[in-house]
């Protein structure tokens, strides 16, 4: 089994925590990308990461000063977004540890595939960035099915718990008979399943936590979950697809 997530835009350096564990897997194409990323001017930049000016300057001097192989932080750690303050690794025991570093990974524009314990460095680069790089269009087409199949070379089951923009990745070259769940997590408002953004990231990262701290092997045990008041519906639920929904027992 292996659990799949996002990234998340802010990110932080910390390298007393916890050790990094070696490099991302593929780094040589990360520095395709830092090298494509070096040669925008400061308003393609910009325009490319959709932000302000604060948040613009601050990573095109990362891009200037950018070393991947020093001052490296462990992915997991690295992240600040909702979801993994929700999960909140840095306060997680051995145990804990030792199943997410086996079946967590995060999915990323700018590294890939990562091992919860790959040294990183801060970047901004969303997977649905219209970069063009090495002659693709976009950065879909440059990672295209190595993702996937990286994933899928792990393990035949893949636990979705990652936003639309970066499950595609892995969704759009599902082998044949790959078991692939994707976690639902909402509230039933007029007889449909809504989601709603920040409590779909907080209940992600709960059922990351969930899932470590019950150390899980076995995909129907992700219905006992029962965090932030998220009951798991049978009636709503299929085998490729896990319904939770707020408030209803």
């Amino acid at each position: 089994m292996r659990i799949i997530i996002s990234p998340a835009k802010k990110m932080k350096t910390d390298t007393d925590t916890l050790e990094y564990h070696g490099l991302p897997r593929f780094m040589e194409d990360t520095g395709i990308l830092l090298s494509r990323l070096r040669e925008l001017s400061y308003e393609e930049a910009k325009k490319l990461w959709n932000c302000n000016d604060k948040i613009a300057a601050c990573n095109y001097e990362r891009l200037e000063k950018m070393d991947l192989c020093r001052n490296l932080t462990p992915a997991v750690l690295s992240y600040e977004g909702i979801q993994y303050q929700y999960m909140a690794p840095h306060v997680f025991e051995s145990k804990e540890l030792a199943y997410i570093n086996e079946h967590l990974r995060i999915l990323s524009g700018f590294y890939g595939l990562l091992n919860p314990f790959d040294g990183v460095v801060p970047y901004r680069l969303e997977m649905q960035a219209r970069l063009t790089v090495s002659g693709c269009r976009s950065l879909y087409e440059f990672w295209n099915k190595r993702l996937a199949e990286q994933l899928f070379s792990e393990s035949s089951c893949i636990i979705n718990l990652a936003s639309a923009e970066y499950s595609k990745c892995i969704s759009a070259y599902l082998p044949e008979k790959a078991d692939y769940i994707t976690c639902i997590f909402g509230e039933l408002i007029g007889g449909k399943v809504v989601e709603k953004g920040t409590l779909v990231k907080m209940a992600r990262g709960e059922m990351v936590r969930f899932m470590a701290e019950n150390r899980i092997e076995d995909r129907k045990k992700l219905r006992e979950f029962d965090r932030l008041q998220f009951t798991y519906s049978k009636e709503l639920s299929n085998r490729n697809t896990y319904v939770f929904l707020k408030g209803k027992k």
